[in-house]
């Protein structure tokens, strides 16, 4: 495993302490959670810069990053349905399109590749939007915050289905090739 792949891995680390100071969810607690939360989903920027920069992309980080990523954003929403911050059956669509895309990243029958492909730029906006929801979320602000982080997070729930839907249905160069 090479320095990129450590890094992936390494955001794991925060989530049991998110999860462990979300079960006693004062101020200074939902403070350095989003802390947490957003170092850890830094290191998503940085293990990314890495790989390309020193040409160190391999099929075992393709495959980790993005799993790390969905068990860091999931495990985070759960904490906040758990706070009732979050209706559960919103966190369902997220964690649909995440198992469905993950299954059909890593089958060739369905992709025509053997190969995992990386992120498209809608996955991407995916993930910020999901990182800028549960940090709004996480964060003990005012009453005059509530809208905007459910705006926040509904804004997620929509880029979410539209990137998985995007990254499924045959674009034109697919079309005429076939």
């Amino acid at each position: 495993m090479n320095l990129p792949t450590w890094i992936t891995i390494s955001r794991l680390l925060g989530l049991p302490f998110i999860l462990y100071l979300l079960n006693y969810p004062t101020a200074a607690n939902r403070w350095l959670c989003v802390g947490i939360f957003l170092l850890a989903a830094g290191t998503d920027w940085v293990d990314g810069y890495i790989a390309r920069k020193y040409d160190l992309v391999t099929e075992l980080g393709k495959f980790l990053d993005p799993l790390v990523d969905k068990l860091l954003v999931l495990g985070s929403m759960l904490a906040l349905i758990e706070l009732q911050l979050i209706p559960a059956w919103g966190v369902f669509l997220i964690l649909a399109r995440e198992l469905a895309i993950a299954g059909w990243r890593v089958n060739p029958k369905l992709t025509g590749s053997s190969s995992i492909s990386g992120a498209n730029i809608w996955g991407k906006l995916k993930t910020v939007s999901q990182i800028i929801a549960i940090a709004l979320l996480i964060a003990p602000l005012s009453d005059i915050w509530r809208l905007p982080s459910l705006i926040a997070f509904w804004l997620c729930v929509v880029f979410t289905l539209v990137s998985g839907a995007i990254y499924v249905l045959p674009q034109k160069s697919d079309a005429v090739r076939s």
